[in-house]
């Protein structure tokens, strides 16, 4: 479970979109940050498109400059077939664009390697491991078929690994990364793995793309050797969904209820319109120090975790094909 930026704000999310949104001014009025957003035609889907265009903005976004998407489909998995490939065709749109891929002209990359991070035995960050599972791989076909076979047929070496974690390693995944990088030297690094978000609403229905790379563990507090140019020396296409949201985060969308409480009660008037008066990370960092000493940190999931993650990784996988394999 990864941060697709660099440092991690203090709500603990991995989505530019919601850390533009924590922020005030609206429109893109962020120094350094611009804001688009569309919605394609024939489609309910939601685009945004968030840009730390230069060092100002990334420190008031606490992200790497770059480019954020997100798609935001609150169908997926709920709909039909025919809205889940829509949501696909999409998102081979969005990846040929910040690859610089022209689209419906094929494919223009000799060599592509993806990674599915995550752990398949955690449902929640399985994602990476079940998109891997249905990607066909194509790296091997000039050596089973003849050369030339993939350049004839316009197709990438596409290869790829799921990692694991470290605790099934005892290696970074940066470490395990960065030697099949040095060996098959791809043009592209597709990095696939599940994230945190700050809202509910957000989780399964989202799926974020960055040309800025990728930090493993970094969206649950465990901040790991980040996956980026400036690392492995080969651009790198992040693709996440969020699949987990703190219990801190949860807590806090319900202050303004709790403070209505805490005013109409005679023992406790006085206490609400302080929490109020808080700001949303000083409310954020008194929940945590009231929850965290007891309980830890704690991360929730959607009981239909399995179903949309199965449904996600269809999805994520379909994209990569329409995009690179036609």
């Amino acid at each position: 479970m990864t941060e697709q930026n660099g440092k991690a704000a203090g709500v603990r999310t991995d989505l530019a979109l919601e850390e533009r949104e924590r922020l005030p001014g609206s429109g893109g009025e962020i120094a350094g940050v611009s804001l688009r957003e569309w919605t394609p035609a024939d489609s309910d889907l939601r685009i945004t498109e968030v840009k730390v265009l230069d060092e100002r903005g990334a420190r008031i976004m606490g992200k790497e400059k770059g480019t954020y998407l997100t798609i935001e489909a609150k169908g997926i998995g709920r709909k039909a077939g025919p809205y889940n490939r829509k949501v696909a065709e999409e998102l081979s749109r969005q990846i040929l664009r910040l690859t610089g891929q022209p689209e419906g002209q094929g494919n223009k990359l000799g060599k592509i390697f993806v990674a599915g991070l995550g752990n398949l035995y955690v449902t929640p960050d399985s994602l990476g491991p079940r998109v891997l599972q249905r990607l066909p791989m194509t790296r091997h076909y000039d050596n089973q078929y003849g050369q030339g076979y993939l350049k004839k047929r316009q197709l990438p070496a596409l290869s790829g690994i799921a990692p694991g974690v470290m605790a099934q390693t005892g290696m970074e995944t940066a470490e395990i990364l960065k030697g099949i990088v040095k060996e098959t030297r791809p043009d592209l690094v597709i990095a696939i793995d599940a994230l945190a978000a700050r809202s509910v609403h957000r989780l399964g229905c989202t799926i974020q793309l960055t040309d800025t790379g990728i930090r493993p563990g970094s969206g649950v507090g465990n901040h790991r050797q980040g996956l980026t140019f400036e690392s492995l020396g080969v651009k790198v296409l992040a693709i996440g969904v969020p699949t987990v949201v703190g219990a801190a985060a949860i807590v806090q969308d319900t202050v303004g209820a709790l403070a209505k409480a805490l005013e109409a009660g005679e023992r406790t008037k006085g206490t609400g319109s302080y929490l109020e008066s808080l700001g949303p990370d000083q409310q954020y960092q008194l929940i945590r120090e009231l929850i965290e000493p007891e309980f830890g940190a704690m991360f929730v999931t959607p009981p239909d975790i399995e179903e949309r993650v199965e449904v996600l990784g269809k999805v994520i996988s379909r994209g990569i094909r329409l995009a690179f394999l036609g």
